[in-house]
Order: C-alpha cells, then sequence, then structure tokens
C-alpha cells in the first residue's frame, strides 16, 4: 500500500450553506468561514475513506490549527516528518495485514484439502472438478475461453464474467500462476472450482482494494 496525498476539493464559488447548526455555519456566514467549514468536510470525507480506526478528531484539529497559523512554525512535527510518519503507519497496517491473510489462508486450505472431490497440487494450488468436459487440456501456450467467477475466502465477489454475459478469452500464459497451472488439468468443456494460494496469485502486492 503507497500513501497518496489527500486530494481537497470545494467548490469555491457560491458555497453558501442554508440553515444554521451547531458550528455556527448559515447562509450569513463569511465565504472565508464556509471554506473553512467545507475544507473540514472534505478532510473529514477522505479520512473516512482511509478506513483508519480510532482516529481523534480533537489532535487532527490541533495538527491543522499548528500547520495554519505561523506557516507552520509551532507544529509538533514537520510537513516531512508527518509524511513519514504516514508512510510507516500505512506499512505497518499492510504488513499486519498480510500476515493475517497468509495464516487465514493456510488454514483454510488446510481444511479445504480434505474435502471430497478437493485435489492439492504440488505448488499448493487445489481443484475440484464438478462437470468433466470432454475436449482436450489446453498447454501454456493455448489461448482459452472462459466463464469465470472470483471471489475471496469469505465469498465476497471481487470479478466474474457473468455479469457481462460474454466469456473471456486469453492465453493462458498471460495470466497468474493459479489460472496457468489450474487450466491445464481439466478438459475442455469443464466446470472446475480453483482455490489459489496467494503466492500463485497477486502475491504481496495484491490487487484492488480487498485481493
Amino acid at each position: 500500500m503507497k500513501f497518496k496525498a489527500i486530494l481537497l476539493t470545494a467548490a469555491l464559488a457560491g458555497l453558501t450553506f442554508t440553515s444554521c447548526n451547531s458550528n455556527g455555519i448559515s447562509a450569513s456566514s463569511s465565504a472565508v468561514d464556509s471554506v473553512s467549514y467545507a475544507f473540514g468536510i472534505n478532510i473529514g470525507e477522505s479520512l473516512n475513506k482511509s478506513k483508519i480506526d480510532g482516529l481523534n478528531p480533537d489532535i487532527i484539529a490541533r495538527g491543522i490549527a499548528d500547520m495554519l497559523q505561523n506557516d507552520g512554525a509551532n507544529a509538533k512535527v514537520s510537513y516531512e516528518e508527518s509524511i513519514e510518519i504516514i508512510q510507516t503507519y500505512f506499512q505497518k497496517m499492510q504488513e499486519e495485514m498480510l500476515t493475517k491473510n497468509i495464516e487465514e489462508g493456510k488454514a483454510f486450505l488446510e481444511k479445504n484439502g480434505k474435502e471430497e472431490g478437493v485435489t492439492t497440487t504440488e505448488s499448493g494450488l487445489q481443484y475440484k472438478v464438478t462437470t468433466e468436459g470432454t475436449g482436450p487440456k489446453p498447454t501454456a501456450n493455448d489461448e482459452v475461453e472462459v466463464h469465470y467467477r472470483g471471489t475471496l475466502l469469505n465469498g465476497e465477489e471481487f470479478d466474474s464474467s457473468y455479469e457481462s454475459g460474454q466469456p473471456v478469452k486469453f492465453r493462458l500464459n498471460s495470466v497468474i500462476k493459479g489460472w496457468t497451472e489450474g487450466l491445464q488439468l481439466v478438459n475442455e468443456g469443464s466446470k472446475v472450482t480453483l482455490w489459489i494460494p496467494s503466492e500463485l496469485a497477486y502475491g504481496e502486492q495484491g490487487a484492488g482494494a480487498n485481493i
């Protein structure tokens, strides 16, 4: 997970509030007060999307105030140091998540490998053929056409060709190792479930938000 600076966006022109609230922001507030509040909302929304539990809004407000006053002269850390703190925190979060995911994956595969009909290969890939096809088995250099549905261990679907209603075509040696190995094990026309260890999929870098 790489740290990305928070992007602040606000519609500065014609920004007004039609009702008064507990913070005293109303239609009669000055443009500076209105845009100040809007920046606060914008920062809050960005932080909500970061999915960091336990952020302290009072300390966040103090950091903003320290940076705005005297060009940050009274800030407890410099801007550069703040970036380093954030990057270190996200790196630690990533490492903890990776360790947790690997442990959960190993536990799942160990249990799943004992299920009836599930075969575990030397690489650790697991598969189960539910419909046996009658065509030839593809090689790594072949182009294949498949309908597929990809899910996480909790059943959450992250990708599917069924949504578009169209199967996809790709050369078998151009995809993740688990696909390349798994599809060579079954005959054309088969229906198969693959359980792919992370090292045969997207590895430590992952893919998307959750994979």
